[in-house]
């Protein structure tokens, strides 16, 4: 983590006050999942000498989705990194729902392959729910099949899904211990929302917080927020979250990425996450930058759980 000194004037279309600075701690993302890529690269090597496994996953990609193919391409390389065996399936967007299910079947019954991931949002015309749910659940690395869903609500062992590991690894391994803290999470998505909510609010090591869910569909959301000791932003939505609507010495975790046009940028936009970063960090004891402060740790956690389910340890049937 590095001390930053912010100094900034508020100016978010609402009134106008006067420039001030304050102290705030970054929490460094890419450090932390380098640290955590470190630890499952050891692990590995251990897995492999002591039983001869090695880490399979595969990625499935249907359609031509810029994004997506960033996103998969990342992964892989990760993989690469940490000495895991990979393979990709590049679809066309026609793909049959029917093909895609039968090479999830493939894979399923792959002994060298550990882990699958179908790289989201899928074509209209392939119902995303049959997709996820035809993957084994000892294989849903992205910890999304309705199994290990139920696993995750009602306390048990299981693959959870990786951007909300993320989060919660940011917070202990930033010395931000969630145990007995006001957590307000806004956003309610089954990929984020609704999973951070169930990881943090369990009667476990690095989770045993009050959590409350607010949304966009809420009147004031300020309300809430307010009165977090830590807030978890995630409702997809730009610069929503502001000082004003964070309590002095909160933790600020901010999972939204968003793109906004920008004409002084090379690209012409900018990356910003879901909380206006300049008006937060006056205020917050500690924050996480977007790009660089949650993005990273999502790959980490997908590779830890690989590894997870490689060795087998979660599942007992």
């Amino acid at each position: 983590m590095i001390q930053a000194l912010f100094s900034y004037k508020r100016d978010l279309n609402l009134e106008s006050t006067i420039a001030t600075t304050m102290t705030a701690v970054i929490i460094d993302g890419k450090k932390i999942a380098e640290d955590i890529k470190r630890e499952v690269k050891r692990e590995t090597e251990k897995l492999n000498a002591d039983k001869g496994i090695t880490p399979g996953l595969a990625f499935i990609l249907v359609g031509d989705n810029p994004a997506s193919q960033a996103y998969v391409r990342m992964k892989g390389k990760g993989c690469e990194e940490m000495g895991f065996y990979s393979i990709t399936e590049r679809l066309p967007a026609e793909t049959t729902q029917e093909h895609l299910l039968q090479l999830i079947d493939k894979f399923n019954r792959d002994p060298n392959i550990h882990g699958i991931l179908v790289q989201l949002p899928l074509p209209k015309h392939i119902s995303e729910e049959h997709v996820l749910t035809a993957i084994d659940y000892r294989k849903d690395v992205d910890g999304f099949h309705p199994i290990n869903v139920g696993k995750l609500v009602i306390g048990q062992e299981c693959l959870k899904p990786c951007t909300p590991l993320g989060v919660q690894e940011l917070l202990v391994r930033s010395g931000n211990d969630p145990s007995g803290k006001h957590v307000v999470v806004v956003g309610r998505s089954n990929i984020v929302g609704k999973p951070v909510l169930n990881i943090l609010l369990q009667k476990q090591k690095g989770a045993n917080a009050v959590v409350t869910i607010a949304h966009t569909g809420a009147k004031d959301t300020s309300q809430y927020t307010r009165q977090a000791d830590i807030v978890i932003a995630a409702m997809g939505r730009p610069e929503c979250i502001t000082g004003e609507m964070i309590k002095p010495g909160a933790v600020v975790i901010d999972v939204g990425i968003n793109r906004i046009d920008d004409t002084t940028a090379k690209n012409g936009y900018r990356l910003v996450g879901d909380v206006h970063f300049a008006s937060a960090a006056a205020v917050a004891s500690a924050i996480t930058p977007v790009p660089g402060g949650v993005g990273p740790m999502t790959i980490a956690m997908l590779l830890r759980n690989t590894l997870l389910a490689a060795a087998g340890t979660l599942y007992h049937e």
